[in-house]
Formats: C-alpha cells, sequence, structure tokens
C-alpha cells in the first residue's frame, strides 16, 4: 500500500510517499480502507521532533492520527462494527491507504468522508478546552484564532451551550464566524481594546499559537482562566498548554449527537491528495484556516 512516512525530523520535505506493508487490526482495533485523512497542527508538530513527550516516534513513522473509512478488518474483542461499515475516528499514520483506528464511531448520516476525516482531534480537543477552562452557560469566551478546525468547532459547541463566544480572526473571516455564531472582530493592531468594547471576558482559549498569551490573561485577570493548545511557552505566563487527550470514544460520540442535531458543522476548506502531504503541512502551519484541511485517499 502506500503512505506517507519521514525517516528524520525536519520541515516539510522530510515527507515522502513511499509503499509500505498493510497493517492489520490487533485485539480491540479495527482497520479502515482510509477514504480521507485530517491534517491538523499535532502531525507536522510531531514531524518536527517538537512534541515527542507526548508523542514517542520510532523512525521511520508514518502520518496521521484522523481518518474516515469503510472498516475491512476486525480485531478481537471489537463489537458493535463490522466490514463495510462507514466509521471516522482516531488511530496512527492515517496518511495511507489502510490504517488501524484506536477509537471510532459510525458516520452519521449525509456527512461526506472528507467532512468526516476533518472531526476527531478538532472536536476532542475543543470539548476538552471548554472543560478545562472552566466556562458555564451565561458567561463569555474568548476565542483567539477562532476561524480553523478547533474554533469552529469550539465556537459551535459554546453556543449549544449557551455560552457567548468572542472570536478573533482575519479580516476574510469575519463572517465565517458570525455564522457559526460567534461576535466577531480582527486581529492585529488594537485587537486588546475592540475585544474590552464588547464586554467582560471569563475565559480565554488560545488556539493559534500566535503570542497573544499576555493579553488574554490581561482581558480575563486569572491565567487559571486561560487554556492554550499551541503556545508551547504559555507556562511561563501561568497559563495552562493543553495537548494530552482525554476520551476519543466519548468526544465521537457526543460530535454524532451534535452533528446529528445540526448544531455542529465543519467545513473542508481544502483537499490534497496523498502525494501532496508536504504543501498541506506548509499551509497548515501557516495558519488562516477556515474549517479543516484533509487529506483523499
Amino acid at each position: 500500500m502506500r503512505k506517507v512516512s519521514f525517516a528524520e525530523f525536519g520541515g516539510p520535505e522530510v515527507l515522502h510517499l513511499i509503499d509500505a506493508e498493510e497493517p492489520h487490526a490487533g485485539p480491540g482495533r479495527i482497520r479502515i480502507a482510509v477514504r480521507a485523512a485530517g491534517v491538523n497542527p499535532v502531525d507536522w508538530r510531531i514531524r518536527e521532533g517538537q512534541i515527542l513527550g507526548a508523542h514517542p516516534v520510532e523512525l521511520p513513522a508514518g502520518v496521521g492520527l484522523d481518518a474516515s473509512g469503510v472498516v475491512d478488518e476486525v480485531g478481537a474483542g471489537v463489537e458493535g462494527v463490522e466490514a463495510g461499515d462507514r466509521v471516522f475516528g482516531e488511530g496512527s499514520s492515517t496518511y495511507a491507504e489502510f490504517a488501524v483506528l484506536s477509537a471510532w464511531a459510525l458516520m452519521p448520516e449525509g456527512l461526506t468522508f472528507g467532512e468526516a476525516a476533518g472531526y476527531p482531534s478538532v472536536v476532542e480537543t475543543a470539548l476538552r478546552v471548554i472543560r478545562e477552562v472552566g466556562v458555564r452557560p451565561g458567561q463569555t469566551l474568548l476565542a483567539s484564532g477562532a476561524s480553523g478546525g478547533v474554533g469552529s468547532a469550539v465556537l459551535q459547541i459554546a453556543r449549544a451551550r449557551g455560552i457567548r463566544v468572542i472570536g478573533t480572526a482575519g479580516a476574510a473571516n469575519q463572517d465565517y464566524l458570525r455564522g457559526l455564531g460567534a461576535v466577531a472582530t480582527t486581529y492585529g493592531e488594537g485587537w486588546v481594546e475592540r475585544v474590552r468594547r464588547l464586554g467582560p471576558v471569563d475565559a480565554a482559549l488560545d488556539l493559534a499559537g500566535s503570542g497573544v498569551i499576555r493579553e488574554l490573561v490581561a482581558l480575563t485577570g486569572d491565567p487559571g482562566k486561560v487554556i492554550s493548545i499551541a503556545d508551547l511557552s504559555a507556562a511561563e505566563s501561568g497559563v495552562r498548554f493543553s495537548g494530552v487527550a482525554g476520551s476519543v470514544p466519548d468526544a465521537l460520540a457526543e460530535a454524532v449527537g451534535l452533528i446529528a442535531r445540526g448544531e455542529l458543522h465543519i467545513p473542508v476548506e481544502k483537499a490534497y491528495p496523498l502525494t501532496e502531504a508536504a504543501a498541506a503541512h506548509i499551509d497548515s502551519r501557516a495558519g488562516h484556516a477556515r474549517g479543516r484541511r484533509i487529506i483523499v485517499v
């Protein structure tokens, strides 16, 4: 089978499309014929060797955590799914024609494979950071860098829970944020005062790692009310960096419910073939997404 792999840490040029042996589903796992894989910042952080403590890597290594596809192998002890089912979930080395998943759910009706591949990690992350930052219904949450995958999920999940959200993004994405239920404003010079004019902020999320931790602390008045998923130096300001996933099966189950009720939809901004995985990483690292980027297999 074909899969994207890297044999050394480095820039996108270390990614290569290779012929590899097919993986197989062990106990408690399933294998899918991959239709699409989600592109996440964690993918290029792992490739660069940034977060080896949380994600140990043995080289050469595959790339990708999220995927959607059709089940074709079911491991021992697995129930509730069978060959031929359309699923989405999380596993390893998902930029490939076949991948093994450790957490999955049946795809909701009406969702394409491309859309489904964009949900697993971002929904788990969004649910986790909303929980960890302690924001409650009726309060106001500030999401810095809100137009990407996690931001798109945060805005919609918060709205469904009765939380008011202020979202910052580029000028081109203001209408997109408003469409997801956020009070939108632009980042850049004067952004802190623009947020202040929109009212008090009870909690804040740094979703883009754009060097705004101190400003978020100033807006909330408490570093304990700020969470970052993108700035590895957050702890220097007393802010928690959230990088350890919670229960992915629980997150997928909640995502299915939200999607079925029409409360969550994350669009695909751009799709890339396996041969353009490096370009997908370059674009992901540059940010400014509106929704998700995916690899189509």
